[in-house]
């Protein structure tokens, strides 16, 4: 259900947002907004504009500059913290900034399964909730963030309520019961992002196209068929149910397609690179290991293959490798 927010989460707090790239950044704007003391930690040119420019955010959920304290780690403990950084990051990031984090809620808003576990395990406690951002965002200009299409920010697991007050006066947020759960869908919706970043193009365009679409349709059964597999309690998110995930699984193609169709008109007409190419874009390492690979080492787990989404793991590393993007006619081959 949605959150509408409560008194206590009015009140002025000191929020730490540990990643100020596409989502964290999103995040931390609005809670300045509506009068949250923000600080944000970033690196590079990204850290020099907020300090010089301010946060800047644009798209679906307006225009706003956040005047937010800027800094490579944190120095003080925050009242809760946001860990928003590539769940590539995780490690790196809590470690600069351990000290400050000692018994702190924390709401870790990452791709792949299982971040808010790893971040506890790291802190040493279990304060730690899990987050799911549905909003598409770009964020390829220092300092700027650009929200493409809204979308809720759905939390749960422990500290949920505390984090579903917090950003409800901001965001749309919804409380899950199964935060597990809840990834496993959004980690089935995020089967667009990996081919967009093999072939250059934006989401929209790569689901436009037939024979990429039955590519990603393909990861995207493979996603289903192995959470199901593992008993996973698939959540509703944005309009995919259980039911919908289990017709991706099982439906024929022609049905089935209709799942990726409707990411698609959810997007909107601006064109949206993905997550994945956002970072190869930028230089930065990919997710590609813990969304696309996630379903490869589930599949490992209950003795099976998930030979799409390997085959996808292997073509983004490639062009990791290479700087170059590959041409549509070397992927439709793969389903």
């Amino acid at each position: 259900m949605a959150h509408e927010g409560t008194a206590d989460a009015t009140a002025r707090q000191r929020v730490a947002v540990i990643g100020a790239g596409a989502i964290g950044g999103t995040i931390a704007a609005r809670l300045d907004a509506i009068g949250h003391d923000v600080t944000v930690t970033a690196r590079g040119e990204n850290l020099a504009a907020i300090r010089e420019h301010g946060l800047r955010l644009r798209g679906a959920h307006g225009a706003h500059t956040a005047r937010v304290t800027a800094l490579e780690s944190l120095a003080e403990a925050p009242d809760v913290a946001i860990l928003a950084t590539k769940a590539t990051g995780t490690a790196a990031a809590l470690e600069a900034s351990r000290a400050a984090l000692a018994d702190v809620p924390l709401l870790v808003v990452q791709n792949g399964l299982g971040g808010e576990r790893a971040a506890a395990r790291l802190l040493g406690h279990d304060r730690v909730a899990g987050g799911i951002a549905l909003m598409a965002a770009n964020s390829m200009e220092p300092g700027v963030v650009t929200v493409t299409a809204a979308g809720d920010t759905i939390v749960g697991g422990a500290e949920g309520e505390r984090f579903a007050a917090l950003l409800g006066e901001a965001l749309p947020t919804s409380l899950t019961p199964s935060i597990e759960g809840a990834q496993w869908t959004k980690l089935l919706i995020n089967m667009v992002n990996a081919l967009p970043a093999i072939v250059g193009h934006s989401v929209q365009d790569v689901i436009r196209d037939p024979g990429l679409r039955r590519v990603m349709l393909a990861s995207m059964r493979e996603t289903a068929r192995i959470g199901l597999a593992s008993g996973v309690r698939f959540q509703p998110l944005q309009g995919l149910t259980p039911l919908l995930v289990r017709l991706v699984a099982f439906a024929p193609r022609r049905i089935a397609q209709q799942v990726p169709l409707r990411i698609k008109d959810r997007l909107g007409d601006v064109p949206n690179l993905g997550s994945t190419q956002q970072s190869i874009r930028r230089g930065q390492p990919t997710e590609v290991d813990l969304i696309n690979g996630a379903v490869v080492d589930a599949a490992a787990r209950l003795g099976r293959e998930a030979p799409v989404n390997a085959a996808l793991v292997e073509l983004v590393h490639e062009v990791e490798r290479t700087g170059r993007f590959l041409p549509a006619s070397a992927v439709r081959r793969l389903a």
